[in-house]
């Protein structure tokens, strides 16, 4: 029987999302993965109670994470139920719809069947009456955006989902969003999208700096660029890596000479701050306030007590910065 930590808060950091009453933890578990069926149950078990134990009280799933299709959200609804069954009120459980996931015109995007259909299937896979946040996943430019808004509030009336979010949504589309859904009394509270030092897409597309100006939060996934932003590869691919083992969305490929130049070189900065280069990566995210929460993958309990650690120093200097975009930031 799990008992989780009493000092389970006690060194996590908290972060309203937006304007909202909703806090996150700066550090959040993704479920993207290794929560398929190509990974060890009881090692699946042992990451969930290592992040709870430790403060981190959002788990952040999709339909689609695996492989194969939901099997993260069976996964995770097994361990839900088995060892949080008492924990369920102290716990954020996210999930999404937006993606492929089964064949058929009604299985894809952002129609108002697919996302009620949807919602209702995570729901039986996770075990739960509802999920705290909501997510449409991607932007769908060929269904009116007033349906895909009405379908998330459907979400909320039928008391399915506590809080709606949007994930890879860029600046123009999320303020065209958040207009719809305050006029429906919708509680929009977040945005998730893609950030790290190599990636500053939210920052050119203008999520980042409107998602600020209308005060919604935003988590940031693939914080540490699969992998990259650690020092797991300065000297070769280990076995157990990613790359290694399941390189769907990283290739050995992305090790050219000039990456590896670049993350020995991020790896310098982070050591001369007294931090690993994941601890620094994960910082910087975090640094000017903005961010609510990053999310962390991992395959091992150790990774994420290490990315943790980053909480301890997300105050950079200007040299600092300017270094660091230096580095990776693309030459003109």
């Amino acid at each position: 029987m799990y008992t989780a930590s009493e000092n389970r808060y006690q060194d996590m950091t908290y972060n309203r999302c937006g304007a909202s009453g909703l806090l996150l933890p700066a550090v959040s578990l993704g479920f993207w993965h290794n929560f398929g069926d190509i990974s060890a149950p009881e090692n699946m078990r042992t990451l969930m109670r290592t992040a709870f134990d430790n403060g981190i009280t959002h788990f952040d799933l999709a339909n689609n994470y695996g492989p194969p299709d939901g099997a993260a959200e069976i996964n995770a609804g097994r361990i839900l139920k088995e060892d949080f069954v008492p924990y369920r009120d102290e716990l954020i459980i996210s999930t999404k719809a937006g993606y492929y996931m089964w064949p058929g015109p009604y299985g894809d995007h952002g129609s108002r069947k697919y996302l009620l259909a949807s919602l209702d299937q995570s729901l039986k896979r996770l075990g739960l009456e509802y999920v705290d946040i909501y997510y449409h996943h991607r932007m769908d430019p060929d269904t009116p955006l007033e349906e895909t808004m009405l379908a998330l509030s459907q979400a909320v009336v039928s008391g399915k989902a506590l809080y709606v979010g949007l994930s890879n949504y860029d600046g123009a589309t999320l303020e065209k969003a958040c207009v719809i859904l305050e006029e429906l009394h919708v509680p929009f509270v977040i945005n998730q999208n893609s950030y790290n030092i190599f990636n500053r897409t939210i920052e050119n597309n203008g999520l980042k700096e409107t998602s600020h100006r209308l005060k919604k939060g935003i988590i940031c996934f693939s914080p540490l660029a699969q992998g990259l932003l650690t020092d797991r590869y300065l000297n070769g691919v280990p076995k157990d890596s990613r790359i290694a083992k399941d390189p769907r969305f990283l290739r050995e490929s992305a090790l050219t000479e000039e990456k590896l130049a670049q993350i020995k070189a991020l790896n310098d900065i982070a050591a001369s701050r007294g931090q690993t280069l994941a601890e620094m990566a994960l910082a910087w995210i975090l640094k000017d306030g903005i961010v609510t929460s990053v999310l962390v993958g991992a395959s091992k309990p150790e990774q994420i007590l290490d990315n943790i650690g980053a909480l301890k120093n997300t105050h950079f200097t200007e040299e600092e910065l300017k270094a660091i975009d230096e580095i990776s930031l693309p030459k003109d």
